[in-house]
């Protein structure tokens, strides 16, 4: 940012430009209680700080915890701001930065998968194409008419990504994607 240009609101702007971002996984075990995914959303929103995926379910049902997953981007000093301020919300038991914690286990990143439903109309060589593909890229179907299918997928964003690229053409209508759960390797918990 040169002495022309107006900060803006986003936290990017305080670390230097040398730094480079990247993407995290952090795990964040909180109470189950009303108003804490609106907190811990209202710290990135707040502060100017993207969320790329948002997972949230109740993992602890008797000790009434949740288990929200996020995927951020920033510096390594945006992504320890991150971790910090999100410590400092009161219902949050724990913060693991899942990226970190993997690199220190020797291995270059947690766990992550993600499923998606994919809506495909079509007729004829389309559908046989669709359902060739989906069969190569493992997917189920769970839905079928003669007029579309809805297919499940199940595996790394990317490949989510490839699936989704190859079946626009085909006659793609809609996606819903579920987000990234993810878990390191080992047996330690979080």
């Amino acid at each position: 940012m040169n002495a022309h240009q107006q900060p803006t609101g986003s936290a990017y702007f305080i670390t230097p430009e040398t730094a480079k971002a990247e993407s995290h996984t952090l795990s964040v075990l909180v109470s189950n209680e009303p108003g804490v995914l609106a907190r811990v959303i209202g710290l990135f929103s707040g502060r100017g700080y993207n969320i790329e995926s948002l997972t949230v379910s109740e993992t602890e049902h008797e000790a009434h915890l949740s288990r929200i997953t996020i995927v951020t981007r920033g510096t390594p000093t945006v992504l320890e701001q991150i971790k910090a301020q999100l410590e400092r919300i009161v219902p949050v038991h724990r913060v693991v930065d899942l990226t970190v914690r993997a690199r220190d286990l020797g291995q270059e990143r947690p766990i992550e998968r993600e499923v998606a439903l994919i809506k495909v109309v079509g007729t004829g060589d389309n559908r046989a194409e669709t359902l060739r593909l989906a069969d190569a890229f493992q997917a189920k179907v769970v839905d079928a008419t003669i007029e579309h299918f809805i297919l499940e997928i199940t595996g790394k964003s990317s490949k989510i990504d490839q699936f989704v690229a190859v079946m626009k053409p085909l006659g793609l209508v809609e996606v819903c994607r579920t987000g990234i759960a993810a878990m390191n390797r080992g047996p330690q918990g979080m």
